[in-house]
């Protein structure tokens, strides 16, 4: 967590938490999401126009992605200063990309180990690492095919739905809190 943050927190320490604002997409993109996005839908719910606009200032991203992790109920945020922005999940709280040394790091940019690999029933390959539980992005399930082919990883089947229970996550921070 950057320092300028834990001195606003400790300069306003009751500042309200903010739901439905940040979504994160399956591929690793953050998503702002107004009132009118918010309205048209949850995060993940596919429908035209909910997910909301994806980032796109580097900065923005980076301070982001420095200050991103879960609280005690598995519900991930961004500390922004004094504030928590918690984040819409599509799938998982981390996306992996793989490079063709099979090196596994988060669309954060953290390296990784891995500890297991599983496969949904729709094909979606994840991985259970040291950081925790994520989505290989779409462009690197070749590089999972290659570590399974070689006996490196072995796909462990699973339903999604069962994946936020299993590994302590929440998909909708601001459905699970109650909050409109």
């Amino acid at each position: 967590m950057d320092d300028i943050v834990r001195q606003a927190m400790a300069k306003w320490p009751n500042v309200p938490d903010c739901y439905g604002w940040l979504g994160l997409d399956a591929r690793g993109q953050w998503y702002m999401r107004d009132d009118r996005a918010q309205a048209l839908g949850n995060f993940a719910s596919g429908q035209p126009g909910a997910r909301g606009s994806v980032l796109r200032h580097d900065k923005l991203i980076d301070f982001i992605q420095r200050n991103y992790e879960p609280d005690a109920q598995g519900c991930w945020y961004f500390q922004n200063g004094p504030q928590r922005v918690y984040v819409e999940l599509e799938a998982t709280p981390w996306v992996w990309r793989i490079d063709d040394a099979l090196k596994v790091s988060s669309h954060t940019g953290r390296e990784a180990q891995v500890k297991h690999c599983l496969l949904d029933e729709q094909g979606r390959v994840y991985l259970e690492t040291d950081l925790g539980f994520g989505l290989v992005h779409t462009l690197d399930v070749g590089h999972v095919a290659q570590a399974v082919e070689t006996g490196l990883w072995t796909p462990l089947e699973v339903a999604f739905e069962s994946l936020p229970a299993r590994f302590g996550y929440v998909l909708s921070p601001a459905a699970h809190s109650a909050v409109p």
